[in-house]
Formats: structure tokens, sequence, C-alpha cells
């Protein structure tokens, strides 16, 4: 229980902003207020971090994937509570950028040449 304590506080957290980001949905995507203000607090500022063991690292993933991966969390294709309540009031621009932003950063992931 010790080791998730850390992600049941970054889940609240994640929560609470989600709310604000809704409220927010007529005004410009910007895609950084976003990673920094909801998805950092999981997988880094550049989708590299990993909260717990069972957190991805999304940093240089594929776009598309990680767009369909947002629009299925939201839709309940995917199932995962945490994901789903961050997903939950993104707008269709809003994860279009995210997908962007996170395809853009540099990759961690070891890969077998």
């Amino acid at each position: 229980m010790k080791q998730y304590f850390p992600a049941i506080v970054a889940v609240a957290g994640c929560l609470m902003t989600a709310g604000a980001l809704a409220e927010e949905a007529a005004a410009p995507v910007n895609a950084q207020e976003i990673v920094n203000t909801v998805c950092a607090m999981c997988h880094g500022e550049d989708g590299n971090k990993m909260l717990t063991p069972e957190t991805p690292k999304i940093g240089g993933q594929k776009g598309d994937y990680l767009a369909k991966s947002l629009h299925d969390y939201k839709s309940g294709d995917r199932k995962n509570p945490i994901m789903a309540a961050v997903a939950a009031p993104l707008s269709d621009e809003a994860i279009e950028a995210l997908a962007e932003y996170f395809a853009a950063q540099k990759s961690e992931l070891y890969t077998l040449k």
C-alpha cells in the first residue's frame, strides 16, 4: 500500500484539475499547460517518468497511438480508472495536442536493434 500512496495522491490531484480543464474548453489548447497540471504527476514532463511500475513511459510514443489510447480511455473502450478520469474532460483538440506533444519528446524506451 505504501508504494501506491504517491499514485493515490497524484490521482486526487488529477481529478481536481480535470474539472478546471473542462471549464477552459473554449480556450485554445495549451498542451504544455495540461502536461504540467495533469500528466507530469505520473508520466513526467517528457513522458519518461514512471510513478509506479505500471505507469507507462509515453515520451516518444507514436502520436496516433497516444490519441487513440486517450479516446479509448475517455469512451471506456480501454479500462483504467485513473486514465478514464483524466481523459474524460479532454476535448478532441486537447487529445490531439497531447498526442503531438508526447510524440515529439525523446523516448527513453529500450528497444533491441
